[in-house]
């Protein structure tokens, strides 16, 4: 370092020492405490303060002697809290999050890629965020990225910004239709926001535009994910998919950048959407063959499998001897009939609705007219509110211009699109008349506006048969979200559930709709999560990407989609890993005796639900799907007088055509998908190597168990009670009231400032409603391994873990000495020609037999590990044990070039494992093709402990 002070070096100023971190500017040194945290960092300015190279001091006898779990403690601290590991996969030391083995499989393919182009397609539910933000994690620690962009659809941009600041550190900013002008307030005339904002969650529905897309194209990151990305499919149309297409087209047309693109639904059912997602990831890739098999085209496979990850649930239910527990499916359908006045209305307004598209006008008016009618059959088939609110709004298709654009907006505001933008939600509206003042229709609308308004409550049997429902899951145990198709249904369903649902359930109701803005919504869910028991009312602004697994068990289908994937997502939002409950239930409620409800579940919902369960994947609904819903839209709508409770004449004959082309299509799709997940079963990567790396991390940093047992051990030593709590072992209940304060303090919000006693923790995911999922890098588990540390290192603390010690033990045959060493490591990787120093540590333990002037050192590492749990069998005195450490410390001339031997070794082993894991001529690694791992020495000898053969026990 140009300051004089490598990364990883051992500095003393203000009185203590610290180390240094990889520093900014040559007359700063960035430092952290030995033992500290990282909110503990700190710089140092050269020019005002006096920093002086330091060296570690050794344990000190006669005050460091401990007993048999001083070492196991200690080493476990020292892992425990390290944040910068030496290992391959350095972001895994600082994220809170411990990730499933087969979420490693898209890391590993990423950082043999240069650039990233990485399309990670997994099935719904199984973690497709944690992955994307592992590789851009990996990517920041490495220095290949600084500055990061995450494009999604607006709804999902904060869950985004909360999922990399709380499990991954990494600090974003919104940058939404509803930030973008806060932000660019106090900027230079020269600046964009991107300039100045290094890390940024964007709305792809607002950057996307002629006005701003090319300013961001020109100051974007040289990372960026795509979430959603089967929205960025080029369609063949213009409108908001062209856009979004056209953004990202343009962002990958820069040979450097880096992009990760997430997307459970890679195959929209259209060939060239999946050609064109593919283009985004290698231009290349949108010209491969059509068919992919044979041996002809195993190179394009190949080729290919570098760059795609699609698996299903049952491929990565066990991975590597672990299990990820994904819910059972519960899946039901309910119904209900109409009430005779509500049949009456709807029938009137059918009436209507036929007189008004078959009135003769221009082109432009007609499709207005169909929209707007279309969109009112609708609304009454959801509910008297949103029947009411559409019949009193002007249609939002009367502004349009062209018959097309009516079209575009009709479809947008009645249909159900695969990637529908905010507002979708609201309703379309029905009034068609320029002067709304005087208007026939308006009048006519007003009228069954008004009769709508009567039906609410006890006249609606819908409203009726879901209070059973609802009620009934709840006393089944079940948290359900009831999804609406409009805003105003949701508000109506919520308010008759707060009233009627049987005040014995004691159940908390909220209605969460596009109204809000995506904090408040995020805002209403946290609120009523903390319920005991709980129901929520949504449209579909929450049922795509929002993770609502944690407090809700089941999806009530309110309002019947339009569109089976929808209906995936919805469902999608509780069924994923991570639920907590064992079962999931879904139930599809529909309408009887009315055949628009009959004829999308039979034509549509159930072909979905049966090849999903046949594949065990969901396959997009193909394109033919809208001339379903017009032959039905067009026999409801121009046939003759009929009720909407009887069956339309001539629906199965008209129908027949557009449901054949669709479910020959469908198989169509459903065979290519089988094939092509056959073709590009992930074999990249393969699961030894995943295992490797997976152990190289766990050793290196500490695995779950390890936490697990460290907390019990360091909870315990300071006197806090534990408990087991079944039904499950790896539950447990800690009892804080004996807690020393310093220790609670510690804990942080686990300790809760000594308000709660209690609490019930688990040191794996999935976790259940009141317990903490105590992970490695949890506030509690940090706080509590830096305490251990900081005590054990301070002389002046009476702390659990002691430096040094000396037992008499039946573990080993012959006089043994074992070291607990700190390795610190400066890291220099070249991206771009610009150097990028890190610092990394590693905890390692040596040890060695007979007497120290004559070491033999113990090669087997197994060996040296199991030395941790060697118990005393036998007592030494003070005096003794003082001596026994004592010896090894006159002896150090005799050993310690053997620890500095090891700390080179473990540079060059360190070198060696991130060139494996990114294969050779990475251009991270500079010209020499290799990372530069120097260690700083000497090591830090951090605990000392002598074990004495016990001859009594039979020993020689």
């Amino acid at each position: 370092m140009s300051n004089g002070f490598a990364a990883g070096s051992l500095v003393a100023a203000r009185g203590r020492e610290w180390v240094v971190l990889p520093s900014p500017e040559d007359d700063l040194v960035m430092v952290r405490p030995l033992g500290g945290a990282d909110h503990e960092e700190t710089g140092i300015v050269l020019s005002l303060e006096t920093v002086v190279p330091a060296r570690f001091a050794p344990p000190d006898p006669t005050a460091d002697i401990g007993d048999h779990s001083s070492a196991k403690l200690l080493r476990d601290a020292l892992r425990l809290g390290f944040r910068s590991s030496a290992g391959p996969l350095r972001c895994a030391a600082r994220i809170a999050v411990d990730p499933r083995p087969y979420q490693l499989v898209p890391l590993l393919m990423a950082l043999r890629l240069d650039p990233v182009r990485l399309l990670i397609a997994d099935d719904v539910g199984v973690g497709k965020t944690i992955e994307a933000a592992l590789v851009a994690s990996e990517l920041i620690e490495q220095g290949d990225a600084r500055r990061l962009a995450v494009l999604c659809p607006p709804h999902l941009a904060e869950q985004w910004q909360a999922e990399l600041a709380s499990k991954f550190h990494i600090d974003a900013t919104l940058v939404l239709a509803s930030t973008a002008a806060r932000l660019e307030r106090d900027l230079p005339h020269d600046r964009s926001l991107f300039d100045v904002h290094d890390r940024v969650i964007v709305s792809l529905d607002y950057i996307k535009s002629d006005r701003r897309r090319d300013d961001f194209i020109r100051t974007c990151p040289e990372l960026v994910i795509v979430d959603e990305a089967h929205t960025c499919a080029a369609s063949g149309e213009t409108g908001p998919r062209h856009q979004r297409h056209a953004l990202v087209r343009d962002l990958a047309a820069d040979p450097e950048r880096h992009m990760v693109l997430v997307t459970a639904t890679p195959h929209s059912g259209k060939e060239g959407a999946f050609r064109s997602l593919l283009g985004l990831i290698g231009p290349d890739f949108e010209n491969l063959p059509d068919d992919l098999g044979g041996e002809a085209n195993r190179a394009h496979r190949e080729r290919l499998a570098r760059h795609l990850v699609q698996r299903r649930r049952a491929d990565i239910a066990r991975y590597l001897q672990t299990d990820t527990s994904f819910p059972a499916r519960d899946d039901a359908e309910a119904t209900y009939n109409l009430t005779p006045e509500y049949a009456a209305l709807f029938d009137d307004v059918l009436r209507y609705a036929r007189a008004e598209v078959r009135e003769p006008d221009a082109r432009h008016r007609q499709r207005v007219r169909w929209w707007s009618a279309l969109g009112l059959l609708r609304a009454l088939a959801s509910s008297p509110a949103a029947a009411a609110a559409t019949m009193r709004t002007r249609a939002v298709t009367a502004g349009a211009d062209t018959a097309e654009e009516v079209d575009e907006i009709g479809r947008a505001r009645v249909l159900d699109l695969d990637d529908p933008e905010e507002g979708a939600d609201v309703v379309p509206g029905a009034d068609t008349d320029t002067d709304t003042e005087a208007g026939a229709v308006s009048r006519r609308l007003r009228d069954f506006a008004q009769r709508a308004d009567g039906l609410r409550g006890g006249a609606d049997a819908k409203l009726a048969g879901l209070v059973g429902i609802v009620s009934e899951m709840l006393e089944d145990g079940f948290c359900p979200i009831v999804f609406c198709r409009f805003i105003p249904t949701a508000v109506y369903v919520g308010e008759e559930l707060t009233r009627r649902l049987p005040k014995k359930l004691g159940a908390s109701v909220e209605a969460v709709t596009g109204l809000l803005p995506p904090g408040e919504r995020e805002a209403r869910v946290a609120d009523l999560a903390a319920k005991p028991r709980r129901v929520l009312v949504a449209t579909d602004c929450l049922s795509e990407g929002i993770n609502l697994q944690d407090p809700f068990s089941a999806v009530i289908h309110y309002d019947l989609p339009w569109n089976p994937t929808r209906l995936e997502q919805r469902e999608g939002r509780v069924d994923r890993f991570g639920q907590r409950a064992d079962q999931v239930r879904a139930v599809t409620y529909y309408c009887a005796d009315n055949h628009i409800d009959e004829t999308v579940l039979e034509v549509l919902l159930h072909k979905h639900r049966a090849i999903r369960k046949a594949l065990g994947i969901s396959i997009p609904v193909p394109g033919s799907t809208s001339d379903v819903i017009d032959a039905l839209a067009e026999n409801m709508l121009l046939s003759a007088e009929e009720s909407i409770t009887q069956r339309l004449p001539g629906l199965e004959e008209q129908l027949r055509p557009a449901a054949e082309r669709l479910n020959r299509e469908w198989d169509a799709a459903r065979d290519r998908e089988s094939s092509r997940r056959s073709l590009f079963m992930q074999s990249t990567i393969n699961p030894d190597e995943v295992a490797s790396e997976l152990e190289a991390v766990r050793k290196a940093i500490g695995s779950g168990a390890d936490v697990a047992a460290f907390t019990r051990a360091a909870l315990t030593a300071h006197g806090t009670g534990i408990a087991p709590w079944p039904p499950r072992p790896d539950n447990l209940v800690i009892d804080l009231s004996e807690t020393p304060p310093e220790v609670r303090d510690a804990l942080g919000t686990l300790g809760a400032d000594g308000e709660v006693d209690k609490v019930k923790v688990r040191f794996e995911l999935p976790g259940e409603t009141g317990v903490t999922v105590l992970e490695r890098t949890h506030p509690a588990v940090a706080g509590l391994a830096g305490f251990v540390l900081d005590t054990a290192l301070d002389p002046q603390s009476e702390g659990v873990a002691k430096r040094c010690g000396a037992i008499r033990t039946a573990a080993v045959a012959r006089l043994t000495t074992l070291l607990v060493c700190r390795f610190r490591f400066n890291m220099v990787s070249t991206v771009g020609g610009v150097e990028h120093p890190m610092l990394a540590e590693e905890a390692g333990l040596l040890a060695f037999v007979g007497a120290p002037s004559r070491p033999d050192w113990v090669d087997d590492p197994g060996q040296v590990e199991a030395l941790l749990d060697a118990k005393p069998s036998g007592s030494l005195t003070p005096e003794a044990a003082h001596r026994q450490v004592r010896n090894v410390l006159d002896a150090r001339q005799h050993w310690e070039a053997r620890i500095d031997a090891a700390a080179r070794e473990r540079a060059e082993a360190t070198a060696d494992a991130h060139q494996r894991v990114r294969e050779t001529g990475r251009s991270r690694f500079g010209s020499a093709g290799r990372l530069r791992v120097t260690p700083q020495l000497p090591p830090d000898i951090v605990g000392l402990y002598v074990f004495v053969p016990d001859v009594r026990a039979g020993q020689p």
